[in-house]
């Protein structure tokens, strides 16, 4: 198996003879390339590679009926029918609002839907137990589960305390435009309806760099007190995002995180995480987080960073982590909304250009939407990739051989947007694209990219996978044809399109070479006939 399709595979449940050697030789370059290895023990367990797909299992507007995670556990044969992987899971502990809070507005880390506190003892997601129940039923059908880490901030404080702080400029942190002032903060977090249970630990002032007051951003000034670094340079230093800031230079904070992500692992049964908001904590902390779970749980755990930034800044933190973990391709959706949105005027050759799959495919998730770009939203991130787009984008990360593609629950069951306005469910057109993954998206890949609108690529297949191999054409403007290699060991094979939008079949010839063809700004996905 070459070394890209071993990235393109799942988490493996044990670990190779080759792995182990690695793991006596050099510990962190294991785990910096952990999941590069992922499918190699699978794959010899099995006798053949399995893509991996992520799906990130909620959207921001999921009902607060507490069914979220009997729901997932009831979809989760299912979703192991049409390919997904692994599973990203929405924050799951108590959050500043009890039942109405996504996930992100964190208030009890150690609360899962277990304790009586913000006014419920579940979360909007349903209960512990549910949880724990859910997860099993993924594992029971071959999925991996991926915790969402949030330890920016906390929010909704028990009570507040009397502490020394500056004003400084929101758009240049480093600049104070206040002398010192007294003002009433909320830090502490007693937890007394947990009563301890899993951790003692309580948070004051001096576990915090800052906080915020209706848009007002204040720096605790009290002892050697200053923004966390190295983080985004944006807005000078953009260790403040919202709350109450953790300070990650105070040890005690440092401790308790770690051992809570550790606790989380093990609790839920974790096999990765992905991190929130890395461009806000401290860098070498989030390497730490992550280095210190694999070491204290024995799991590889999969990691994948949400770095909101251009192709620079992502190298850059990626190799400021030890390259401990992989990153969303935010420049990729950015190309997609582009493309969408351009009117057919974008060139379609340029869709890699500036990206992370482009440019380190081994370490980038690619996406087409998720919970902070969803466009019902009024604060939604970046410009919308236009409906008529997404399965050419979904295609594009699909089916080809780099990266490591998410599926936003959103777009395959719709979302519950306000005022309105909802993302309408594209499960008919993603099944196909999905299940082409699944069963043909293998072996080598052979690029078209040779035209402004209309580009192509193929995989020849694999041996292991009978009836493996596929061809892929999108155009963002008109529709047509293109002659692509598929490889000799297809010659006289009948080939159809999985995606329904184009009948007819096409005969691949005594070379190896089949004539495609896909309709205007539209996809079509050839693969044997007799494949599954």
């Amino acid at each position: 198996m070459s070394r890209m399709d071993s990235f393109q595979g799942r988490r493996g449940r044990g670990r190779g003879i080759a792995i182990g050697l690695a793991f006596l030789v050099c510990l962190s370059s294991l785990f910096a390339l952990s999941f590069v290895n992922h499918a190699t023990d699978k794959a010899a367990a099995q006798q053949e590679p399995v893509n991996g797909v992520i799906m990130q299992y909620f959207e921001w507007y999921s009902p607060n009926h507490g069914n979220h995670w009997n729901n997932m556990g009831a979809d989760a044969s299912h979703l192991s029918d049409i390919g997904i992987t692994a599973v990203w899971i929405p924050p799951a502990y108590k959050g500043h609002v009890g039942t109405n809070d996504v996930g992100y507005g964190v208030y009890d880390l150690y609360d899962l839907g277990e304790f009586n506190q913000k006014g419920t003892v579940r979360t909007k997601y349903g209960t512990k137990a549910e949880l724990q129940q859910a997860v099993s039923s993924l594992k029971s059908n071959q999925i991996d589960v991926y915790g969402d880490i949030v330890v920016n901030h906390l929010m909704g404080a028990d009570e507040n305390e009397d502490v020394l702080m500056r004003e400084v400029n929101p758009y240049n942190r480093y600049e104070d435009i206040s002398g010192d002032m007294i003002r009433s903060a909320a830090t502490v977090y007693n937890y007394e309806a947990r009563n301890n249970t899993y951790s003692s630990f309580k948070w004051r002032w001096y576990h915090f760099d800052g906080i915020d007051d209706y848009g007002r951003i204040f720096r605790f000034t009290e002892g050697p007190k200053g923004w966390d670094w190295e983080v985004s340079t944006e807005n000078g230093n953009y260790d403040y995002l919202m709350g109450a800031d953790l300070d990650f230079d105070h040890p005690e904070v440092v401790n308790e995180i770690k051992n809570w992500g550790v606790w989380l692992t093990n609790e839920i049964g974790l096999d990765g995480f992905r991190l929130d908001a890395v461009k806000h904590i401290k860098f070498d902390f989030m390497r730490d987080f992550v280095q210190h779970a694999r070491n204290e749980t024995g799991k590889e755990l999969f990691t994948v960073g949400e770095y909101i930034g251009g192709l620079n800044e992502l190298q850059h933190y990626l190799n400021r982590a030890d390259r401990t973990m992989s990153l969303f391709d935010f420049p990729l959706r950015t190309n997609f909304a582009q493309a969408s949105s351009s009117h057919g005027y974008y060139d379609m050759r340029n869709l890699a250009n500036g990206t992370l799959v482009g440019a380190d495919p081994v370490k980038a998730v690619t996406f087409v939407e998720n919970h902070d770009t969803q466009p019902d939203r009024d604060d939604a991130h970046g410009d919308a990739v236009l409906e008529w787009f997404k399965p050419l984008a979904y295609a594009y990360i699909l089916t080809r051989e780099q990266g490591y593609p998410k599926v936003f629950y959103g777009d395959y069951y719709g979302t519950n947007g306000t005022n309105g306005r909802h993302i309408n469910p594209l499960r008919d057109q993603l099944d196909p694209i999905l299940l082409a993954r699944k069963n043909n998206a293998y072996g080598t890949q052979h690029d078209y990219f040779d035209h402004p609108d209309l580009v192509g690529w193929t995989r020849e297949g694999i041996s292991s996978k009978p009836n493996s191999g596929l061809a892929t054409l999108i155009t963002n403007r008109l529709g047509g044809t293109k002659t692509m290699y598929v490889g000799s060991q297809h010659a006289n094979e009948t080939w159809i399109d999985v995606t329904g939008n184009r009948s007819g079949s096409v005969t691949i010839d005594s070379t190896g070479h089949g004539t495609f063809s896909v309709n205007d700004g539209s996809v079509s996905i050839w693969v044997p006939s007799g494949s599954n």
